[in-house]
C-alpha cells in the first residue's frame, strides 16, 4: 500500500456532489464509493475531518424572496442532512465517525469543540462538521478555511466538479485556462469562483494548502494524499 505524505486532511464535499447526476437530494451509489475510499484513506492512517455543503437540498443565497438569516439558517440544516447521510455511509463502510455541529441539537450530534474535535481526529474517528461556522452571512468554504486552521490540518482538499481551477468556467468557455499552481492572492485577486472572498483570505493568512480536484473519480483522494500531482493548487 502506498504511503500518505499528509498526517491531518480536511476534505471539503459540497452538497451538490452528493446529488450525483440527479441534481438534488442525496445518491446513494455516490455515497457508498465516497465512504469506501474515504474510509480506506483513514486505513492508511490519515486523519481525516469532513466540512459538507448542502447545496443539494437547500442555497439560501438564491433565495432573494426570504429572509437572508432564516435562509442561512435552513441552509445550515440542509449541511446536518449531508453530515449524517455522510456518516452513516461510513460507519457501514467500517469506520468509526463523529458528527459535530455548530449549532448545538444534542439528539443528533456533538456540539463543536475544538479540543474535542482534535481528540477524536488523533483516536482515529472521521470527523464530519456540519451547520458551517454556525453564523448567518458565511459560507461552508469559510466553515472549511476556519475549521482546517482550527485542527491545523496539513492540507484542505476541496472535491469540485471540475479538474481544478480555471481563469473562467470550463463548462461554458472551450478556451479556459487551468491553473496548475495559484496563490491565495492571486485568487483575490482575479475574483475566481474557486471559494469566497473569506475563506481565501483565511488560508492565506494561515498558510493554509489548498488542492482543487474533481470527485467524480473518488480515487483521486487517494493519489492526492500519497502526493500525485492532481488538480490545482492554491498556495
Amino acid at each position: 500500500m502506498q504511503a500518505a505524505i499528509y498526517k491531518r486532511i480536511l476534505l471539503k464535499i459540497s452538497g451538490e456532489a452528493l446529488a450525483g447526476e440527479q441534481k438534488i437530494g442525496l445518491n446513494q451509489s455516490v455515497l457508498t464509493k465516497l465512504a469506501a475510499t474515504v474510509h480506506r484513506l483513514s486505513d492508511m492512517g490519515v486523519e481525516i475531518a469532513i466540512v459538507v455543503g448542502g447545496g443539494n437540498f437547500w442555497r439560501g443565497r438564491t433565495s432573494s424572496h426570504m429572509d437572508r438569516v432564516t435562509a442561512d439558517h435552513m441552509g445550515m440544516l440542509a449541511t446536518t442532512m449531508n453530515a449524517l447521510a455522510i456518516s452513516d455511509a461510513l460507519e457501514q463502510a467500517g469506520s468509526t465517525t463523529r458528527v459535530m455541529s455548530a449549532i448545538e441539537m444534542r439528539q443528533i450530534a456533538e456540539t463543536y469543540i475544538r479540543k474535542r474535535a482534535i481528540r477524536h481526529l488523533e483516536k482515529g474517528r472521521i470527523v464530519i462538521f456540519a451547520c458551517g461556522t454556525g453564523n448567518p452571512f458565511f459560507s461552508t468554504d469559510t466553515a472549511m478555511a476556519l475549521r482546517a486552521a482550527e485542527i491545523d490540518a496539513d492540507v484542505v482538499f476541496k472535491a469540485t466538479n471540475v479538474d481544478g481551477v480555471y481563469d473562467k468556467d470550463p463548462h461554458k468557455f472551450d478556451d479556459a485556462c487551468k491553473f496548475e499552481r495559484i496563490s491565495h492572492d492571486e485568487v483575490l485577486q482575479r475574483h475566481l469562483m474557486v471559494m469566497d472572498a473569506n475563506a481565501a483570505a483565511i488560508c492565506r493568512d494561515n498558510h493554509l494548502k489548498i488542492v482543487v480536484f474533481d470527485l467524480a473519480d473518488p480515487e483521486n483522494m487517494i493519489r492526492l494524499a500519497c502526493g500525485e500531482n492532481l488538480g490545482t493548487e492554491v498556495y
